[in-house]
């Protein structure tokens, strides 16, 4: 069964109404089959968009998240929309599997145990805050994901990042050391952008490949 999750999505008009179980179930094949395409060719799927329905042409911003047991296995996507969707999901999904580096390259054995996960991102919005203390306030738990940046140094968490920091000053906390800064920094330099996702998902087992 695909589980989905709506967030806030009112900065991506084609996304005010959720993605159909079809087009969804279509992402997650399509993710699969790249991933699959990886370990037998070394190569994401290809994708001829005429050969899905007009909305997996849309230009979108993608994360794909892998799971094995619960336990993160790889994650790679993009902040800004660049590509369509269906070409998105592709080569996220591709990249998150042997392309992240935390992880050794998955594994055919690893493939029947995968859980994969799309997020469709809303256009970022920056955050207008005073100090620290303001920004705190402004951002909305289980909601956002954030962008933060300072400089060349920079670092986002999903929304569903939100699931294992649950507290808003430690979520901050993280996402700084994650931009590469000591977790009590701070500086009148900062930015802080928002987002949030349409985000579904289902074991490689319920998946059509």
């Amino acid at each position: 069964m695909i589980k989905t999750e709506l967030l806030d999505t009112v900065r991506m008009p084609s996304i005010d109404i959720p993605y159909s179980q079809e087009e969804q179930t279509l992402l997650l094949s399509i993710a699969a089959k790249s991933i699959e395409s990886g370990l037998k060719n070394n190569n994401p799927l290809f994708i001829e968009l005429s050969h899905y329905p007009p909305t997996l042409s849309d230009i979108r911003a993608t994360f794909v998240t892998l799971e094995i047991n619960k336990q993160l296995r790889g994650c790679i996507g993009r902040l800004l929309a660049s590509r369509p969707l269906a070409e998105d999901v592709a080569e996220n999904a591709y990249s998150a599997a042997f392309n992240d580096p935390r992880f050794p390259k998955l594994s055919s054995v690893e493939f029947s145990n995968l859980d994969i996960h799309i997020s469709i991102l809303s256009e970022p919005e920056p955050i207008s805050f005073k100090n620290e203390d303001d920004l705190l306030q402004k951002i909305r738990p289980s909601t956002d994901g954030l962008i933060l940046s300072e400089d060349y140094q920079r670092g986002t968490f999903l929304p569903s990042v939100w699931e294992s920091i649950p507290d808003t000053k430690n979520f901050l906390r993280h996402l700084k050391e994650k931009a590469g800064l000591p977790f009590d920094y701070w500086s009148n330099n900062i930015k802080v952008e928002r987002y949030t996702t349409f985000s579904f998902g289902a074991l490689i087992a319920e998946i059509e490949v």
